[in-house]
């Protein structure tokens, strides 16, 4: 399925075939494609670049559509990897974490730092945070996948 160009945002650089490969929802996903283009918020004379998950309901393209700055889905692409990396490791705790230090890391980002942390404020936190480990248990294999092939472009790119 085409990627629309009319819209907003404006596509430079697509994956039209998003479906295919989209994790557990391969061959059976509303997001038919993904793209790098010019912002939908541009304003005259100020250009970003934005990274759009296109979503299609099979009648229409979706208000689902999702639209970031590409800095948040980097930042988005760190606060995964830190979790994971927590959750290695978070067996050694009662409740996957230490309820004395629910910080589990300050990540220095442009002259301040990122708090990644477990959400105390969820009252269904020790039941939650149960479900999220097995799930990304569960999904290890395919968000594995995917971090193998970033690490080597990153690598390529000499990151």
């Amino acid at each position: 399925m085409k990627i629309p160009t009319t819209l907003k945002h404006k596509p430079v650089i697509v994956t039209e075939n998003y479906e295919q490969v989209d994790g557990r929802f391969s061959n059976n996903s509303d997001a038919k494609g993904l793209s790098l283009g010019l912002a939908q918020w541009n304003d005259r004379g100020k250009v970003d670049i934005s990274a759009k998950v296109w979503r299609y309901t099979g009648e229409k393209w979706s208000r689902q559509s999702e639209e970031l700055p590409l800095h948040r889905v980097l930042d988005l692409s760190i606060l995964i990897c830190r979790t994971m990396e927590h959750f290695r490791e978070a067996y050694r705790y009662d409740h996957l974490y230490d309820t004395e230090k629910p910080v589990i890391d300050r990540i220095g980002l442009q002259g301040d730092a990122m708090t990644v942390a477990v959400c105390t404020d969820n009252d269904k936190i020790n039941e939650d945070i149960k479900l999220f480990s097995q799930a990304l248990s569960d999904d290890g294999e395919m968000i594995g996948e995917r971090l193998r092939t970033l690490s080597r472009i990153l690598k390529e790119m000499g990151y």
